[in-house]
């Protein structure tokens, strides 16, 4: 069977330059005689790797050098608990729930401390993301926090909220590198890699030098100080040493693309592909609000589930791949990062058309 276009919200399609690159290096990584799932991640080797790693994350995202990057482990939920733990020094932070994942942090949050809901879409079942200009920061909040892309709505912050000069906090795990960014404007950045970075397991964490507690917190494990991590450079313990590797890959292949700004060209017009088919079809709609729509993850609906389901069983039949709704909402979802190739957007917008003609 050869490959299908994998429109999965993650694990999700990696760039197949990557994939067979890695295939090429999988029993022997440059000559060393071993793949690097077997190296130790305190070998010399392996060392190179996650270096490069960062410095290509660096140079692709202009980071300044007052900000750490951290490849951590448990994926982008245990930041939920993690932010809190280092940042909410005071016990107050600010919330914005525009989707399932920000209210998932929010929750966590109210744990730890008196996490506020400064703003919510949840009116109308997150199909918008709140005005920033409304929203009422805190005085004494240590943070203010956002998942800028929300995965299974399909919408993303256009406009980054004025925090008044409180930290920003943004999960971007679902919009990770796929435009460029002004990363001063926050003071922490972080993302789950499977969605447009690399393989499950490894989430990247970037966080301003200030924002780490100098101090070891109490109650806090070790492990979940960003301090442990900062100060061993991602080596307190064993990391997710592959999916690290696959990671750098994943940079050099987006340097070699011309990096953000390009991908960001690609991504819109392949979004507008999908958007512009939706906006005229008489059968699909797309659910997100029009100004707040997300350039990776488009969430449609026919209006009938039985419909719905079939357009799922026949897309998968026709090699159109992972493109059912998240399960909490339904309908289908088509989440086309910088890795789906703009073939794939046609691919699904012309079986799309032939759907329409045979179910009208």
């Amino acid at each position: 069977m050869g490959r299908v276009y994998n429109f999965s919200a993650g694990p999700a399609v990696l760039p197949e330059e990557v994939l067979r690159e890695a295939a090429e290096e999988m029993l022997d990584y440059k000559g060393c005689g071993m793949s690097v799932m077997e190296m130790s991640h305190r070998s010399k080797m392996f060392d190179t790797i996650i270096t490069e790693a960062e410095q290509d994350l660096r140079d692709l995202m202009n980071i300044p050098d007052n900000y750490r990057v951290l490849f951590l482990q448990g994926g982008a939920s245990t930041q939920f608990a993690m932010i809190p733990m280092n940042l909410m020094k005071t016990g107050v932070a600010d919330y914005v729930v525009s989707g399932s994942w920000s209210k998932k942090a929010w929750k966590e949050a109210k744990i730890f401390g008196d996490a506020r809901m400064i703003g919510s879409s949840e009116n109308e079942n997150f199909s918008y993301v709140p005005d920033v200009k409304a929203l009422e920061v805190s005085d004494d909040a240590d943070y203010v926090y956002i998942c800028q892309n929300e995965t299974i709505y399909g919408t993303v912050y256009h406009e980054l909220p004025d925090t008044k000069g409180k930290p920003l906090v943004a999960d971007v795990s679902s919009c990770f590198l796929s435009e460029p960014i002004d990363v001063e404007r926050y003071g922490v950045i972080y993302g789950g890699v499977q969605k447009n970075v690399g393989p499950a397991g490894v989430c990247i964490v970037i966080i301003r030098e200030d924002l780490i507690p100098e101090e070891t917190l109490p109650g806090v494990p070790t492990m979940l100080q960003y301090k442990t991590h900062a100060d061993a450079k991602s080596l307190y313990n064993t990391p997710p040493c592959y999916g690290i590797y696959i990671c750098g890959l994943v940079f050099k292949w987006l340097k070699a693309q011309g990096g953000l700004e390009a991908m960001k060209q690609r991504n819109v017009e392949k979004a507008q592909l999908l958007y512009d088919f939706l906006d005229q079809s008489a059968l699909f709609k797309a659910t997100a609000r029009k100004e707040d729509r997300s350039i990776m993850n488009v969430p449609f609906v026919t209006g009938d589930a039985d419909l719905d389901a079939k357009f799922v069983a026949e897309a998968k039949a026709a090699g159109i791949e992972s493109i059912k709704g998240h399960r909490s909402v339904g309908g289908m979802r088509a989440s086309i990062y910088n890795a789906m190739p703009r073939e794939g957007v046609e691919a699904l917008v012309a079986f799309m058309k032939k759907f329409e003609e045979q179910n009208s």
